[in-house]
């Protein structure tokens, strides 16, 4: 059964650094795109981060550009997202995902992890 499972997440102050990951089993995500996305409580999941195939491009959202790093693994079937400068704004649960392309869309990702939760405190 293919899984997607993320960790990393925690409580954080206020610009200090995470660094989630999203080990992936039961097929291989080469040929995959991957990213994250993140859902605050009462709000929709938004697109946070995108990389492609190789990795050679990546995309974000301007909330977090300059902040947040997208990086994969693929030897391990593994992408991270480095999280630094950490705002109470960036408290949600984030979970990562996989589809057939880069993209922002998440009705384009096939295949989600259960979430981790990231609390930034002031």
């Amino acid at each position: 059964q293919v899984q997607l499972v993320e960790s990393g997440g925690g409580l954080v102050q206020a610009g200090g650094s995470l660094r989630l990951s999203c080990a992936a089993s039961g097929r291989s995500f080469s040929n995959y795109a991957m990213g994250w996305f993140r859902q605050a409580p009462g709000k929709e999941r938004e697109f946070v981060a995108a990389i492609s195939l190789n990795g050679g491009r990546t995309s974000y959202a301007d909330s977090v550009k300059g902040r947040f790093t997208i990086s994969r693994d693929n030897a391990k079937n593994t992408w991270y997202l480095q999280m630094n400068s950490l705002k109470p704004e960036d408290t949600a649960v984030y979970y990562c995902a996989a589809g057939p392309y880069l993209s922002t869309k998440r009705l384009e990702y096939s295949y989600w992890g259960q979430g981790t939760q990231v609390t930034v405190s002031s």
